[in-house]
């Protein structure tokens, strides 16, 4: 297929391609190397993909209508992975606006580029952070989502019902993703694993929020790929269940909202320690208080994925913290 993979330098989007290439696909990424966090990794997370078969490359922002139009009329996607998007809770309170362009004003030309391109069926990053204010647990996809804690969270909920407008007006199949805390090789170095990996390794103090009393639904990025693969894959359908039709994670639409997670959250502090073991050095805790925008606890329900894609992470935190150790050591050479 002929896939449009948007945000492709970001860390999900190059392991994305990468996958996709490897299975036959073609493949266009788009992605406008902003400087949020080092140009760089992600300028080498491209050169991995760039001389690959089967892939080409666009530079330029979400919110250009016109380099997005000309990027579904030049390669006519059969379908749409949008994971481009202004990242972070805390940088929303500082760039608020950042959010709106990217979030909103880029999301709405991703789908009109899908309306007017007949695409098979667009699959889109949502977050964790829509939950909120919500204590729940586990975080489920047939809970109330009224309530976020961060502008990055109502402009991701923002965008699932985007994404629900143009299904019901339009027959445009959308399927949104609720990503959990994603780790790994190449990751994100304005996330916690990095940042802590980071100090660990320089025998620096690391800022640890909450007092280290949260727990997150860390997931692999091999997992995390392995269930955007098995999204993109399911085209959702109009459902005339009705007990499905009593969840706002699916619709008379052709329109369904997934948790993609590992469904094991880990103590911050036990994450720390997997961390020490592996780098062979003990961390200096510096605790300090719950940051505005954050919430205490994650931990995703996946039943839904599972049982429409068979979604099954399987990659364990030991296992997926020494392949990032290794992957982070290698890279920085320390």
């Amino acid at each position: 297929m002929r896939i449009l993979v948007t945000g492709a330098a970001g860390f999900i989007g190059a392991h994305l391609a990468r996958r996709l290439i490897g299975r036959g696909d073609e493949v266009l990424g788009y992605d406008d190397l902003n400087d949020y966090y080092d140009p760089q990794l992600k300028r080498d997370r491209l050169d991995r993909l760039v001389p690959r078969e089967g892939f080409r490359f666009v530079e330029a922002r979400l919110e250009d209508r016109d380099a997005m139009d000309r990027a579904f009329a030049d390669f006519r996607p059969q379908r749409v992975v949008n994971l481009a998007a202004q990242a972070g809770v805390r940088y929303s309170l500082e760039n608020p606006r950042a959010y709106v362009d990217s979030n909103l004003v880029g999301f709405i030309n991703v789908l009109e580029g899908c309306r007017g391109g007949d695409v098979e069926h667009l699959v889109y990053a949502s977050s964790s952070s829509v939950y909120g204010a919500n204590r729940q647990l586990p975080f489920a996809v047939e809970h109330n989502v009224d309530h976020p804690v961060s502008l990055y969270a109502a402009t991701k909920k923002a965008n699932e019902l985007m994404a629900h407008t143009y299904s019901h007006l339009y027959a445009l199949p959308t399927t949104g993703l609720r990503f959990f805390t994603v780790y790994g090789p190449w990751g994100r170095p304005d996330m916690s694993p990095f940042l802590f990996a980071k100090r660990i390794i320089a025998g620096e103090p690391i800022d640890v929020f909450n007092h280290g009393r949260h727990s997150r639904d860390f997931t692999y990025i091999d997992d995390i790929v392995e269930g955007v693969v098995r999204a993109l894959d399911t085209v959702p359908k109009p459902s005339d269940d009705a007990a499905l039709l009593d969840s706002p994670a699916t619709s008379t639409a052709p329109y369904r909202v997934y948790n993609i997670g590992s469904h094991r959250p880990v103590e911050l502090l036990r994450y720390i320690q997997v961390l020490e073991e592996r780098i062979g050095r003990k961390a200096e805790l510096r605790l300090l208080p719950l940051q505005p925008g954050d919430v205490p606890d994650t931990y995703a329900d996946v039943e839904a994925l599972r049982r429409d894609t068979g979604y099954t992470p399987s990659t364990t935190l030991e296992e997926g913290a020494a392949r990032f150790i290794d992957w982070y050591r290698d890279y920085y050479r320390v």
